[in-house]
Order: structure tokens, then sequence, then C-alpha cells
């Protein structure tokens, strides 16, 4: 029996009763839902059929569903397995709260309020890379914040797990990553490792600090390419009441060769905890950032270098022919 495109409230499947949806993406529906057994509030996730019926989905689905059960930390939105079930779905954890995506939308967050968003999903970051996992999808879409500022990291939809096997994801180039947060590496095609998490949030942070994105374009792949050939605005620039120490710290963060990144989110984290330790590099990016290169000079410039090949060739011919 396939899995209905459209569910009902008050439809049961298993011990779970539907209550209401709550979202929809492209590989499934998101439900809120009561476990019977205990009266506990859950969220289910419910492959829509066509995802069934392709392998590459189906298996992504079941990525996600196994790294969710092995994670547990109370900054990681939780998945429940090991029970029998009629049909493919996840069991996930109710969490309360409002998305981080639906706060930006309302202005730049106080510095404060940034800060304390961030370590909350640092410290995430910490746990779930400490595990083998990276998230490769990190943005505020994907992370959930209470009333009290702390955070639930969610949706594993295309992270990676260093303990499972690879998957070779044919045609789904386009989908690793979002292309405002996705890390200069990705953009190369690269798989990228937790630096690109901490790259991802150093965007997000500078988001939620200046009320603007560090990278632009008209197009997606205008944004993308932006991060590999541009400095972005000092976030000085764009909010005056951004420290030094502050600034520096998201230079760290947004570096584009991963070597030069923090190593670790847990250094990001400390770094945000502990401001006034920061030192201050004299950085290019805040004297060179209003000199923009483009895709296209880059272009121009490699098909002109093509061309000069051959009337490059044609002197030395000259020249050595001179010569003997």
């Amino acid at each position: 029996m396939g899995i209905l495109d459209t569910v009902e409230a008050g439809a049961q499947i298993d011990s779970y009763r539907i209550d209401a949806p709550i979202a929809r993406s492209g590989m499934a529906s998101i439900f809120r839902a009561t476990d019977l057994r205990d009266n506990r509030t859950v969220a289910l996730k419910i492959p829509h059929p066509d995802m069934e019926a392709d392998p590459i989905l189906f298996d992504r689905f079941q990525r996600e569903a196994g790294i969710g059960e092995k994670l547990n930390h109370p900054k990681v939105m939780r998945v429940f397995g090991g029970e029998k079930r009629s049909r493919i779905y996840m069991v996930m954890e109710w969490c309360e709260g409002r998305l981080l995506r639906n706060i930006m939308d309302e202005g730049r967050l106080p510095k404060e309020r940034a800060i304390r968003i961030a370590i909350g999903v640092l410290d995430a970051l910490d746990y779930i890379h400490a595990n083998g996992v990276v998230h490769r999808d990190l943005k505020p879409e994907n992370i959930m914040v209470d009333e009290n500022d702390n955070i639930k990291l969610i949706d594993f939809g295309i992270a990676s797990d260093s303990a499972a096997r690879r998957l070779t994801y044919a045609n789904f180039t386009a989908t690793l990553g979002t292309p405002n947060y996705i890390s200069p590496e990705q953009v190369k095609g690269k798989r990228g490792d937790g630096r690109s998490d901490t790259y991802s949030m150093g965007v997000i942070l500078y988001e939620m600090l200046t009320g603007k994105l560090p990278f632009t374009g008209p197009t997606p792949l205008a944004a993308m390419n932006d991060r590999l050939l541009n400095h972005p605005m000092p976030p000085s620039v764009a909010d005056p009441s951004v420290s030094p120490q502050l600034q520096e710290v998201l230079y760290r963060a947004l570096e584009r060769d991963p070597k030069n990144r923090y190593p670790k989110a847990h250094d990001f984290e400390h770094d945000l905890e502990h401001l006034d330790l920061v030192g201050v590099q004299d950085r290019d990016e805040l004297t060179h950032w209003q000199k923009r290169k483009s895709q296209l000079a880059r272009k121009i410039f490699y098909y002109g270098a093509l061309a000069m090949i051959p009337v490059v060739i044609l002197l030395i011919m000259v020249l050595f022919s001179r010569h003997h």
C-alpha cells in the first residue's frame, strides 16, 4: 500500500494520529501527530509516492533517517527509530519555536542575540561533526529557535555520514547546499567537510548582524560565483557597531580556502564567547572589498590567454630561426 500524497487530519498510521499538515518539500510532507501510546506530540515526515519509486531519492530519505536516529543532543532534532512500521516514514521530535528565517525576516538581530543563537548552532555542529556527520545545507530555514533562544538543528536531508556508505549524488549537484549559504568548495563541486558548515554559519551570522547577505548576484549562479571572486562588504561598514573583534571572527569563518577557516566549530564558538581575546589582523578584505571581479572578466582573461598561445609560439619560432 503506497502513501497517499495527501494525508487528512484524523488519519492513523500505525500508532500515530495525524493532527495537522505542517510543511511540504520536494521529497516529503511533514505533519504534526500524536503518539496514541503516550499522547506525546511528534512530527511525521512522510515521503511522497513518486519519491518511493525513485531509488536515489528513497535511499537519500533512508540515509536521513539513519543519520537522525544516531544523533542525540539537546540542540539537534531527534529522530526516533527501533519500531516496526507498516510503511516508510520518519518519526521526529516535535520542536516548539520559530524558524530562524522567520525571525530574520523581521529585521537584523541585536548583536547579543545573534551571537547567542550562533553559539547554540555551533555547539550543535561541534556535536554532529564529532559523530562523523556534516550537515551540508545549514541555513536559517534549518534552524529552530524557541522563546528562550534555544536552538534545534533540523533537516539532515543532504547530510553526509562518514560511517555510512557513500552515495553518488548523480543529477543532484545543484541541490547540495543552498546558493546563499553554500561554501566555496561546494560551489566547486566538492563534498565539503565540517568547515563547510562553519562557513555557512559565518554567512548566517553576517546576515543576522547586518541584515544583508555577504555575497549576492542577480541569479543563484552569480551569487555562488561572487564568493569565489570577491570579498564581502566589511560588517562594520554595514553596521558600524560591529566591533573589530567580531568582524575578525566573521572573516575567519568566511575564509575562501577551508584550510584558513576555523578548523572546528568549537573554535568559532570559543571566539564568539571570548571576543576580548580575539586578535585583529590587518586584512586586504577591509580595503579592497569594493574592487569587484566578475566571471565574465575571468572568462575574457582565460580566452584571451588561449588566443595568445599561437602568437607566442610564432614569436618563439621566429626568434629560433634567426639564431640558426
